[in-house]
């Protein structure tokens, strides 16, 4: 969003992120990534933010917080918990709701099957045949591991039902990738993808020779089909977020959080979605982190410190959600008084209104973003 009324802009890089490592190496070693909190994190920026107005000699000045995803839900906690340093706060594609131990939690792969069934209803056929049929294929034992290996390009042959399992959610996590990501221009945002990835792997699924062949296809446009094998160990890290935590170190410090601080999404059932059978509840999440971090996740927390589903005592927020997202299930859709707005993105993806303008936009996103200008332009006045 281009806000011309705004002085200055500053990007923040989360502690235990990117280069922001406190303690360098060691920063993912006990007991420094106990220091991994959003309680911290956001004094971070409080104290930043005061100490820079002050210096700019600016303290009468008003701040917005701008935020996509994790992003947007700091930005709401921040308007909560700071409202003496943040004046207003844009959270765009912002799970909050989810945050509540009562909140949903089984949208995210119903949404993300929604999406791909929207394009071809054959498609969604398609790919729930494809995953019967390579579940029918891996309990014939070591051939049938070796077929599906050799259909989907895979650089080590599966071994076991470990290893066949593990294949099942790099897949899974490939079309959860298309389904957020599904902007209509290419984007190397978490990944190269082309313009409106869910249609090119639709595309992929309904043109190919075999049901095999296409979901492999259809996989590869977010693994890089150009690619001679695929390393699925290196390209897909099962974690404490069914949805994913990405790969290198910052998917440590996600797969942490998502032990000790962040509710996320049920895994997949195959009767609300396309996908196989890939459970993640309360009782598996308590024993994987456990046994990764010896920690127990205190599922009342989240809901006591960012207010669950009762936030209608905030003031000036903006809950920006497009309808292509998966993770709109979560957030908050529907406004909840006159400074609390729910803004709908029509035809947009994941937090595709924080983007920067494109010729492609759909007219929903450009009306989105004019309704978010003209609010903050009000808040700011």
């Amino acid at each position: 969003v281009k806000i011309r009324f705004v002085k200055l802009i500053f990007f923040f890089q989360k502690r235990y992120y990117g280069k922001s490592l406190p303690f360098g190496a060691d920063s993912f070693k006990s007991p420094y990534l106990g220091l991994l909190t959003i309680e911290q994190a956001m004094a971070d920026y409080a104290v930043f933010l005061t100490a820079l107005k002050e210096q700019l000699n600016a303290t009468q000045s008003k701040v917005i917080a701008f935020g996509g995803s994790y992003g947007g839900m700091l930005a709401a906690y921040m308007r909560f918990k700071y409202p003496n340093i943040i004046d207003g706060s844009l959270a765009a594609s912002a799970p909050i709701y989810m945050q509540d131990v009562n909140g949903p939690h089984d949208f995210f792969f119903q949404h993300v099957t929604q999406d791909f069934r929207d394009i071809n209803e054959k498609c969604y056929d398609s790919v729930k045949m494809a995953f019967q049929i390579m579940n029918n294929l891996a309990a014939s034992g070591p051939s049938g591991l070796q077929v599906i290996s050799k259909e989907f390009k895979l650089c080590n042959t599966l071994q076991d039902d470990k290893s066949y399992q593990h294949l099942l959610g790099w897949i899974r996590n490939a079309f959860t990738m298309m389904a957020m990501l599904d902007y209509p221009y290419p984007t190397g945002f978490m990944g190269n993808l082309p313009g409106f990835p869910v249609k090119v792997g639709c595309e992929f699924i309904l043109n190919s020779t075999s049901l095999l062949e296409g979901l492999a296809n259809a996989a590869g446009v977010f693994y890089n089909s150009s690619l001679q094998c695929y390393d699925i160990y290196s390209e897909f890290i099962e974690c404490a977020d069914p949805t994913g935590c990405g790969t290198g170190p910052d998917a440590i410090a996600w797969d942490y959080q998502a032990c000790t601080e962040l509710l996320l999404p049920r895994g997949s059932n195959n009767v609300t979605d396309m996908f196989p059978v890939l459970p993640w509840n309360p009782e598996l999440r308590a024993a994987y982190c456990q046994k990764t971090y010896g920690i127990t996740p205190r599922d009342d927390w989240s809901a006591v410190q960012f207010w669950g589903q009762n936030i209608k005592s905030a003031s000036n927020i903006i809950f920006s959600n497009g309808n292509l997202d998966p993770w709109m299930g979560g957030g908050v859709n529907e406004d909840l008084s006159e400074s609390l707005v729910a803004v709908a993105v029509i035809g947009g993806a994941h937090h595709l209104d924080l983007r920067s303008s494109n010729q492609l936009d759909p007219p929903g996103v450009v009306l989105a973003r004019e309704k978010e200008k003209a609010i903050l332009r009000q808040w700011l006045s």
